[in-house]
Protein backbone atom coordinates (compact mmCIF):
# COMPACT_ATOMS: atom_id res chain seq x y z
CA UNK A 1 0.00 0.00 0.00
CA UNK A 2 1.36 3.62 -0.66
CA UNK A 3 1.26 5.92 2.02
CA UNK A 4 3.56 8.10 4.25
CA UNK A 5 5.59 5.56 5.80
CA UNK A 6 6.41 3.91 2.30
CA UNK A 7 9.35 1.95 2.19
CA UNK A 8 10.01 1.38 5.60
CA UNK A 9 9.72 -1.76 7.72
CA UNK A 10 7.74 -1.66 11.46
CA UNK A 11 7.82 -4.77 13.65
CA UNK A 12 4.80 -4.96 16.52
CA UNK A 13 5.02 -6.97 19.55
CA UNK A 14 1.94 -7.74 21.57
CA UNK A 15 0.61 -7.37 17.81
CA UNK A 16 -2.38 -9.90 18.34
CA UNK A 17 -5.07 -7.73 20.02
CA UNK A 18 -5.59 -4.18 21.37
CA UNK A 19 -2.47 -1.33 20.68
CA UNK A 20 -0.45 -3.61 19.16
CA UNK A 21 -3.06 -4.79 17.13
CA UNK A 22 -4.54 -1.40 16.11
CA UNK A 23 -0.66 -0.50 15.40
CA UNK A 24 -0.05 -2.56 13.19
CA UNK A 25 -3.04 -1.91 10.91
CA UNK A 26 -2.27 1.56 11.12
CA UNK A 27 1.08 1.38 10.08
CA UNK A 28 0.47 -1.12 7.22
CA UNK A 29 -2.86 1.44 5.98
CA UNK A 30 0.36 3.99 6.45
CA UNK A 31 2.60 2.08 3.54
CA UNK A 32 4.93 0.41 6.35
CA UNK A 33 5.65 -3.54 5.41
CA UNK A 34 4.64 -5.20 8.71
CA UNK A 35 6.27 -7.44 11.32
CA UNK A 36 3.79 -8.91 14.14
CA UNK A 37 4.37 -10.63 16.86
CA UNK A 38 2.80 -11.83 19.84
CA UNK A 39 1.96 -15.05 21.80
CA UNK A 40 -1.23 -16.15 20.04
CA UNK A 41 -0.18 -17.68 16.68
CA UNK A 42 -3.64 -17.41 15.44
CA UNK A 43 -4.46 -14.43 15.70
CA UNK A 44 -0.91 -13.26 14.29
CA UNK A 45 -2.04 -15.00 10.75
CA UNK A 46 -5.48 -13.60 11.16
CA UNK A 47 -4.19 -10.07 11.38
CA UNK A 48 -1.60 -10.79 8.71
CA UNK A 49 -4.43 -11.96 6.05
CA UNK A 50 -6.14 -8.69 6.41
CA UNK A 51 -3.11 -6.49 6.17
CA UNK A 52 -2.03 -8.68 3.07
CA UNK A 53 -5.92 -8.19 1.85
CA UNK A 54 -5.73 -4.70 1.54
CA UNK A 55 -2.24 -4.67 -0.10
CA UNK A 56 0.04 -4.46 2.29
CA UNK A 57 2.76 -6.83 3.05
CA UNK A 58 3.03 -8.19 6.05
CA UNK A 59 4.71 -11.09 8.10
CA UNK A 60 3.70 -13.49 11.59
CA UNK A 61 6.86 -14.09 14.06
CA UNK A 62 5.10 -15.64 17.16
CA UNK A 63 6.71 -15.89 20.12
CA UNK A 64 6.86 -14.70 23.64
CA UNK A 65 8.95 -11.10 24.04
CA UNK A 66 9.58 -12.16 27.87
CA UNK A 67 12.14 -15.25 26.56
CA UNK A 68 15.02 -13.05 25.55
CA UNK A 69 15.61 -15.55 22.72
CA UNK A 70 12.02 -14.69 21.40
CA UNK A 71 12.22 -11.44 21.13
CA UNK A 72 15.72 -11.01 19.26
CA UNK A 73 14.71 -13.41 16.98
CA UNK A 74 11.69 -11.18 16.31
CA UNK A 75 14.09 -8.54 15.04
CA UNK A 76 16.11 -10.72 13.08
CA UNK A 77 13.34 -12.61 11.47
CA UNK A 78 12.02 -9.21 10.57
CA UNK A 79 15.48 -8.20 8.99
CA UNK A 80 15.84 -11.64 7.25
CA UNK A 81 12.42 -11.07 5.57
CA UNK A 82 12.60 -7.70 4.28
CA UNK A 83 16.19 -6.97 4.79
CA UNK A 84 15.85 -3.72 6.88
CA UNK A 85 13.58 -2.89 10.72
CA UNK A 86 13.31 1.13 10.26
CA UNK A 87 10.52 1.31 13.39
CA UNK A 88 9.67 -0.41 16.34
CA UNK A 89 6.55 -0.56 18.54
CA UNK A 90 6.53 -3.05 21.68
CA UNK A 91 3.01 -2.81 22.54
CA UNK A 92 2.91 -6.21 24.71
CA UNK A 93 2.23 -5.52 27.92
CA UNK A 94 0.24 -7.53 30.72
CA UNK A 95 -1.27 -6.12 34.40
CA UNK A 96 -2.05 -7.78 37.51
CA UNK A 97 -3.36 -6.45 40.56
CA UNK A 98 -1.77 -6.85 44.17
CA UNK A 99 0.98 -5.37 45.94
CA UNK A 100 4.69 -5.85 48.04
CA UNK A 101 2.47 -8.16 50.84
CA UNK A 102 -0.58 -9.93 48.37
CA UNK A 103 1.22 -10.64 45.56
CA UNK A 104 4.05 -13.23 44.92
CA UNK A 105 7.54 -12.34 43.18
CA UNK A 106 6.97 -15.02 41.00
CA UNK A 107 3.63 -12.73 39.60
CA UNK A 108 5.95 -9.33 39.91
CA UNK A 109 8.79 -11.16 37.52
CA UNK A 110 6.34 -12.14 34.91
CA UNK A 111 4.92 -8.55 35.06
CA UNK A 112 8.14 -6.84 35.02
CA UNK A 113 9.62 -9.41 32.71
CA UNK A 114 7.15 -8.67 29.71
CA UNK A 115 6.45 -5.21 30.02
CA UNK A 116 9.75 -4.00 30.86
CA UNK A 117 13.03 -6.68 30.08
CA UNK A 118 11.11 -7.70 26.78
CA UNK A 119 11.07 -4.15 25.74
CA UNK A 120 14.83 -4.35 26.42
CA UNK A 121 15.71 -7.39 24.80
CA UNK A 122 13.65 -5.99 21.43
CA UNK A 123 15.30 -2.61 21.49
CA UNK A 124 18.76 -4.02 21.99
CA UNK A 125 18.05 -6.14 19.14
CA UNK A 126 16.87 -3.52 17.06
CA UNK A 127 19.18 -0.86 17.36
CA UNK A 128 22.46 -3.36 15.88
CA UNK A 129 20.21 -2.85 12.67
CA UNK A 130 19.25 0.50 12.75
CA UNK A 131 22.17 2.16 13.33
CA UNK A 132 23.92 1.21 9.81
CA UNK A 133 21.04 2.97 8.43
CA UNK A 134 21.55 6.18 10.42
CA UNK A 135 18.10 6.12 11.44
CA UNK A 136 15.11 4.43 13.63
CA UNK A 137 12.38 5.02 15.79
CA UNK A 138 11.46 3.23 18.87
CA UNK A 139 7.75 3.67 20.13
CA UNK A 140 7.22 2.12 23.31
CA UNK A 141 3.55 1.75 24.88
CA UNK A 142 3.52 2.64 28.72
CA UNK A 143 0.62 4.06 30.61
CA UNK A 144 -0.76 6.45 32.85
CA UNK A 145 0.27 4.34 35.56
CA UNK A 146 3.89 4.97 34.39
CA UNK A 147 3.27 8.77 36.42
CA UNK A 148 0.60 7.97 39.33
CA UNK A 149 1.63 4.97 40.84
CA UNK A 150 -1.46 2.66 42.12
CA UNK A 151 -0.42 0.47 44.87
CA UNK A 152 -3.35 -2.05 43.93
CA UNK A 153 -1.24 -3.02 40.52
CA UNK A 154 1.93 -2.84 42.04
CA UNK A 155 4.12 -4.62 39.94
CA UNK A 156 2.47 -2.68 36.53
CA UNK A 157 3.19 0.69 37.95
CA UNK A 158 6.62 -0.84 38.77
CA UNK A 159 7.24 -1.53 35.13
CA UNK A 160 5.62 1.28 33.89
CA UNK A 161 7.50 3.77 36.04
CA UNK A 162 10.64 1.62 34.99
CA UNK A 163 9.70 1.83 31.45
CA UNK A 164 9.60 5.63 31.30
CA UNK A 165 13.47 5.89 32.74
CA UNK A 166 14.38 3.34 30.53
CA UNK A 167 13.13 4.85 27.23
CA UNK A 168 14.34 8.42 28.49
CA UNK A 169 17.48 6.76 28.88
CA UNK A 170 17.50 4.98 25.20
CA UNK A 171 16.63 8.12 23.98
CA UNK A 172 20.03 9.52 24.88
CA UNK A 173 22.21 7.03 23.81
CA UNK A 174 21.05 6.59 20.56
CA UNK A 175 19.74 10.20 19.59
CA UNK A 176 23.08 11.14 18.23
CA UNK A 177 23.01 8.12 16.06
CA UNK A 178 19.83 9.47 14.64
CA UNK A 179 17.32 6.73 16.08
CA UNK A 180 14.41 8.62 17.63
CA UNK A 181 12.78 6.79 20.86
CA UNK A 182 9.52 7.52 22.06
CA UNK A 183 7.45 6.91 24.88
CA UNK A 184 3.37 6.85 24.10
CA UNK A 185 1.06 6.88 27.60
CA UNK A 186 -2.41 6.32 27.43
CA UNK A 187 -5.23 6.29 29.92
CA UNK A 188 -8.14 3.83 29.80
CA UNK A 189 -8.11 2.33 26.21
CA UNK A 190 -10.90 -0.10 25.11
CA UNK A 191 -8.54 -3.46 25.34
CA UNK A 192 -8.62 -7.17 26.89
CA UNK A 193 -5.89 -5.92 29.38
CA UNK A 194 -8.33 -6.92 32.23
CA UNK A 195 -8.60 -10.61 30.94
CA UNK A 196 -5.57 -11.34 32.92
CA UNK A 197 -6.08 -10.71 36.56
CA UNK A 198 -6.28 -13.37 38.67
CA UNK A 199 -9.07 -11.14 41.26
CA UNK A 200 -12.29 -11.61 39.52
CA UNK A 201 -13.41 -8.77 41.31
CA UNK A 202 -10.19 -6.23 40.41
CA UNK A 203 -10.77 -7.74 36.62
CA UNK A 204 -14.10 -6.89 36.95
CA UNK A 205 -13.40 -3.12 37.95
CA UNK A 206 -10.65 -2.82 35.10
CA UNK A 207 -13.02 -4.17 32.65
CA UNK A 208 -15.43 -2.10 33.28
CA UNK A 209 -12.80 0.86 33.40
CA UNK A 210 -11.79 0.53 30.05
CA UNK A 211 -15.11 -0.30 28.62
CA UNK A 212 -16.52 2.74 29.84
CA UNK A 213 -18.10 5.04 27.20
CA UNK A 214 -15.85 7.73 27.11
CA UNK A 215 -12.12 5.08 26.95
CA UNK A 216 -10.71 5.26 23.94
CA UNK A 217 -9.93 3.35 21.24
CA UNK A 218 -6.80 1.60 20.40
CA UNK A 219 -7.11 3.30 16.85
CA UNK A 220 -6.80 6.37 18.83
CA UNK A 221 -3.27 5.58 20.23
CA UNK A 222 -2.34 4.04 16.43
CA UNK A 223 -2.74 7.39 15.20
CA UNK A 224 -0.41 8.94 17.56
CA UNK A 225 1.85 6.09 16.48
CA UNK A 226 1.77 7.21 12.94
CA UNK A 227 1.92 10.82 13.56
CA UNK A 228 5.41 10.01 15.96
CA UNK A 229 6.97 7.57 12.79
CA UNK A 230 5.64 10.00 10.30
CA UNK A 231 7.79 13.48 11.43
CA UNK A 232 10.40 14.61 9.87
CA UNK A 233 14.13 13.19 10.64
CA UNK A 234 14.86 16.07 12.81
CA UNK A 235 12.13 16.08 15.11
CA UNK A 236 11.67 13.43 18.17
CA UNK A 237 8.34 13.40 19.77
CA UNK A 238 9.94 11.84 22.88
CA UNK A 239 6.83 11.41 25.10
CA UNK A 240 2.95 11.43 24.45
CA UNK A 241 0.11 11.46 27.47
CA UNK A 242 -2.90 10.39 25.70
CA UNK A 243 -6.13 10.48 27.77
CA UNK A 244 -10.11 10.33 27.35
CA UNK A 245 -11.25 13.93 27.47
CA UNK A 246 -13.78 13.48 30.80
CA UNK A 247 -9.99 11.84 32.63
CA UNK A 248 -9.57 15.32 34.88
CA UNK A 249 -7.48 14.11 36.92
CA UNK A 250 -4.55 16.34 38.60
CA UNK A 251 -1.08 14.43 37.00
Amino acid sequence: MAGILSGRVALVTGASSGIGKAAALALATAGATVAVSARRAGRLGDLVARIEAAGGMALAVPGDVAVEADAVRAVADTVAKFGRIDILVNAAGVIQSGGVESLSTEEWRRVIDINLFGTLYTCKAAIGFMKPHGSGDIVNISSTAGRRAAGIFGPYSTSKFGLTGFTEGLRQEVGGAGIRVSIVEPGATQTEVASGIADPTMRAAMTQHVSKDSAMQPSDIAEAIVFIVSLPARANVSQILIRPTSDTAAM
